[in-house]
């Protein structure tokens, strides 16, 4: 393991001198009482302004515009940094008696604000806590702290224990545990393995008020691998994206590092075609690790200018398994064309590039990609409806969509947008056309009964969106916060949640 390590947001937007603050005016003031308190409480309290800076954003699309512009999304006062759970403790005591705010942060490798500071007070990097804590047999359970990234943690039970946790998001380098399961999080070998919450077997998580909970396999009674003891607690923090308390250390499930691969293409003639096949697939019982559906226009652009439907499979696991599995989707591709294998290595050497993403920024294109998830029976309709409002959004130059994680009652649908006005550089037009374009999607998810979020998370960007999605649920959220947070200093301004340092500003336009 590194001693410590950190990603930065966004490899381009350096600032030169003190950057402008685009949610300026919002920030809670920390005066020297509070500050000499706070130096207590943990080993480093960190007040540079490069640090303040960097910690003031993540992955957020629309603000890596803003960064290239000299702007930086908002800057936290402090930066705590804590090496274990009795400094977290601390620091959250702090704040919580000061009422002052604290905004959880692991790599930041978020894409929907979640990680910026949006009132200013603490962020609290939690990349310190980092390591396995031990590997327990014969069950392959797991004890990590919650600032391991995630490549990190799977080079070490690769090599040293023969296990893996299954977890392969696109940001698996940049992500930590903490942030993955904070998020909610789905790794591109989810159809086999699941996705973060299928992985997680119990939590250490400390209040707002500095009380450490754990909970499932790690509570102070333990648990086996099911049982009826109530509500499952450990679930009710597992994408609650640092608003109801701070993950400490995680218990994971592991599994013994797959002996076996098969891979597999097949081009269809519609994107509905390929979404039935895949439908029948997982609903006789196979579960392949990845498969992806890409429309005509995502392979064309993916996959050097093929001009198909394109699903790619790729499985691992015991030779048993794979075979099954494998044999069951290849019967029902039977009527597709069956493709060279080497689109599934073409995808697999390029699946975490994200060198296009400067690129784009730089020529003033606003681009972004929205995941939603549905039922099989509606997915077809939404990802024609999506499509067909976002082309009638002023400015758009592309839309797209494939299909990333399938389950046995449904899917997640990906939806990449890309837009640009009359002048590049007008952030007025560009910041209108992302509401616009977001809007599009999660509109027609809504009004066919989609998820508006499958593994992004919240965040600032969908909070607006959440209470209609959760309905009478809503409030219910509402409540376990005030309960559990009745300052409201855990990560304010997202999720929706209503805040008592007024509304979130990307919110309230």
């Amino acid at each position: 393991m590194r001693a410590l390590r950190r990603a930065t947001p966004a490899p381009f937007g350096a600032f030169d001198g003190e950057p402008r603050e685009r949610f300026g005016g919002h920030q809670v003031t920390l005066d020297s009482k509070f500050l000499e308190r706070l130096s207590g409480t943990c080993a480093i309290i960190d007040i540079a302004p490069e640090s303040l800076t960097e910690a003031g954003r993540d992955w957020w699309p629309i603000s890596l515009r803003w960064a290239l512009s000299g702007a930086v999304t908002a800057r936290p006062g402090v930066v705590a940094r804590p090496a274990s759970t009795a400094e977290v403790a601390a620091v959250l005591r702090c704040c919580n008696d000061a009422g002052v705010p604290v905004t959880a942060a692991g790599g930041r490798s978020g894409v929907c604000g979640g990680a910026v500071p949006v009132f200013g007070g603490v962020s609290l990097d939690c990349c310190g806590l980092q390591g396995v804590l031990e590997v327990h047999n014969p069950t392959s359970l797991v004890d990590v702290k919650a600032g391991t990234f995630g490549d990190d943690l799977e080079k070490e039970l690769r090599s040293a224990h023969g296990i893996t946790i299954g977890h392969w998001p696109q940001s698996v380098a940049l992500a930590t545990i903490g942030g993955s399961i904070a998020c909610r999080g789905a790794g591109q070998y989810s159809t086999r393995y699941g996705k973060i919450e299928d992985m997680v077997a119990g939590l250490e998580v400390v209040l707002a008020d500095g009380t450490v909970v754990r909970t499932g396999q790690l509570a102070a009674f333990g648990a086996g691998p099911r049982s009826a003891m109530g509500p499952d607690l450990t679930s009710m923090f597992v994408g609650s994206e640092g608003t109801l308390g701070v993950i400490t250390s995680a218990r994971l499930r592991g599994h013994p590092v797959a002996p076996e691969e098969r891979r597999a293409a097949w081009a269809f003639p519609s994107f509905a075609d390929g979404l039935e096949a895949l439908r029948r697939t997982l609903q006789r019982g196979a579960t392949p690790a990845v498969v992806r559906l890409y429309d005509a226009t995502e392979s064309k652009r993916s996959f050097d200018g093929l001009d198909t439907n394109l699903l790619i499979a790729l499985d691992e696991g015991d030779g048993f398994i794979v075979e099954a599995a494998m044999a069951v989707l290849s019967e029902e591709c039977a009527t597709a064309e069956p493709l060279d294998v080497s689109l599934v290595e073409h995808w697999f050497n390029h699946r975490n590039d994200m060198s296009a993403l400067e690129l784009v920024i730089r020529a003033g294109i606003v681009v972004d990609t929205i995941e939603i998830a549905a039922a099989w029976d509606v997915l077809p309709a939404i990802y024609e409806s999506a499509l067909a409002a976002l082309a009638q959004t002023p400015g758009i130059i592309a839309a797209s969509a494939h299909q990333s994680h399938a389950y046995l009652e449904g899917a997640c649908l990906y939806f990449t947008f890309a837009g640009q006005g009359p002048d590049p550089s007008d952030d007025a037009w560009a910041e209108d056309f992302y509401r616009r374009s977001w809007q599009a999607v999660l509109g027609a998810t809504s009004i066919k009964g989609g998820s508006i979020s499958h593994h992004h998370g919240i965040g600032l960007v969908r909070g607006q969106y959440l209470p209609d999605a959760l309905g009478a649920g809503f409030e219910v959220l509402q409540k376990l916060k005030d309960a559990l947070d009745p300052r409201g200093i855990l990560n304010p301004g997202k999720v929706g949640l209503r805040s008592p340092f007024g509304a979130p500003p990307w919110q309230s336009g």
